[in-house]
């Protein structure tokens, strides 16, 4: 199985691809995208399961998108938050704080989520040093999380692999317990587990000090490092009590689990009482047609970072009137199309025909997520729920047959693959119930041929022989 994955001598002007994949093996070419599918230049259809990295939540193409975008481009593009306000960045704010409930009332619009992860971490270190607790400077995060890629976001993620590559250039933050749903540790369920994990944010708080710790920052629903992770909902009030009880403001990392993607606006929708200080949002805000992200924060906090003589930080695409403008568009358009709804009401169709499909089939363990929030773990053997051996490159090669079967989907080895491995399942918000069943067909033959390849080269035992 190695030597057909071979690399191959690297050329000049090599496609992105070769830094990811570790190999040249080139990816098709994309000529253009409507809806849920998008054509190589070869003319092959693909049908786009996992909104690419969990961005296009309308889909590709949307023409009251495409309109927007036009008509702001002839007014303008670009105007910088020193000199001028916009309109779009106006309206944009406005939208985002209805839609998020009565506990946020502004929005801090940049170009990305590492970006607004940076940005909310900078305005909770503000507004701690505004309120006179200056010694509160550690971000609090789980174990295993993702929460971007800049050196700030990722000392506050919690990946062993990335941590041996870059942890030197940054100084790592303080981890707690991932309440794990699948694969808990010997001698406990999964709710014993979530309240152990609640212990040891506890635990780790008094040991670090709490009057040192600024925030704890979260995945609600998780993302690719946890394959769309869902905790029992006691663990939501719990560490917001907690949070509360030592004066540590609780961020919410929306950036895959907003925007209507599970079902509510914020995740945080679905434990109302469990409301976290500030959100971050990204991706789906703006589901692909421009790079853009936010942080949502209440007044209590910004009036205190106002008075101390305004945020010090900004980037260059601050309140960017073009990309709030389309922003505006989307969010309009999941409003109007009423696609919070349908990612609820798809979600649970989909969700049930994943469990239908894993019980068909010998390697995937789990179905697990929220809404259209999804993910299935791969494993070697479903009573013992064994990882698969790192060699056999399992969720890898179930992308490259996923294309080569006119399939996207997404997928990233947490900690090299130590946590489990998991491929996300996450369509547009736009998807039909015809479009959930051609997804699950096609999904079903790249498990088919993945699992045969898996027996063949002995990494997966052949269960029809034996019997």
């Amino acid at each position: 199985m190695s030597d057909k994955f071979a690399q191959k001598e690297l050329k000049r002007g090599s496609p992105i691809q070769v830094f990811y994949s570790g190999n040249s093996k080139l990816f098709p070419t994309i000529s253009h995208a409507k809806g849920l599918y998008m054509w190589d230049t070869n003319g092959k259809k693909y049908f786009d399961a996992s909104s690419g990295p969990v961005a296009t939540n309308l889909g590709h193409a949307n023409p009251n998108v495409l309109e927007a975008m036009r008509i702001q481009s002839e007014k303008v593009c670009f105007a910088s938050y020193s000199v001028f306000e916009n309109e779009p960045n106006k309206t944009l704010a406005k939208n985002l704080v209805k839609l998020a409930g009565p506990n946020f009332d502004q929005a801090f619009i940049v170009s990305g989520g590492s970006e607004a992860i940076e940005s909310a971490f900078k305005l909770a270190k503000q507004y701690a040093v505004a309120i006179g607790e200056p010694k509160r400077s550690k971000i609090l995060s789980r174990e295993v999380s993702y929460h971007g890629s800049t050196l700030g976001a990722f000392a506050a993620s919690g990946d062993t692999e990335t941590h041996a590559a870059f942890g030197s250039m940054a100084k790592l933050m303080p981890k707690v317990k991932t309440p794990f749903s699948y694969r808990v540790p010997q001698n406990y369920d999964i709710d014993s587990f979530a309240r152990e994990c609640v212990r040891d944010l506890e635990a780790t708080i008094i040991k670090e000090g709490p009057d040192t710790i600024l925030a704890f920052i979260v995945e609600s629903v998780g993302g690719l490092a946890t394959g769309a992770l869902v905790a029992p909902d006691f663990y939501y009030k719990a560490i917001r009590d907690i949070c509360s009880k030592y004066g540590i403001l609780l961020i919410y990392d929306d950036v895959m689990a907003g925007a209507g993607r599970t079902g509510t606006f914020l995740s945080a929708q679905h434990w109302p009482e469990a409301n976290p200080d500030l959100v971050v949002l990204a991706k789906g805000i703006s589901a692909g047609y421009t790079p853009l992200g936010a942080v949502l924060a209440p007044n209590k906090i910004v009036k205190e970072v106002v008075k101390s003589g305004g945020f010090l930080h900004g980037h260059t695409y601050v309140a960017n009137p073009l990309s709030c403008a389309v922003a505006n568009a989307v969010v309009t358009e999941m409003i109007d199309a009423n696609l919070i709804k349908n990612a609820s009401i798809m979600g649970t169709y989909l969700k049930d025909q994943l469990k239908k499909l894993a019980h068909k089939t010998q390697i995937i363990g789990d179905v697990r997520g929220k809404g259209l929030l999804l993910a299935i773990e791969l494993v070697k053997d479903k009573q013992t729920k064994e990882i698969l051996s790192s060699d056999a490159r399992a969720v890898y090669r179930l992308l490259e047959i996923g294309i080569e079967e006119g399939v996207l989907l997404y997928t990233r080895k947490t900690s090299g693959g130590i946590y489990g491995e998991w491929v996300m399942v996450t369509p547009a918000l736009t998807i039909t119930k015809n479009q959930v069943d051609e997804l699950i067909k096609l999904l079903s033959y790249s498990i088919i041929r993945l699992e045969n390849e898996l027996i063949t080269y002995k990494f997966l035992e052949d269960i029809s022989r034996k019997n």
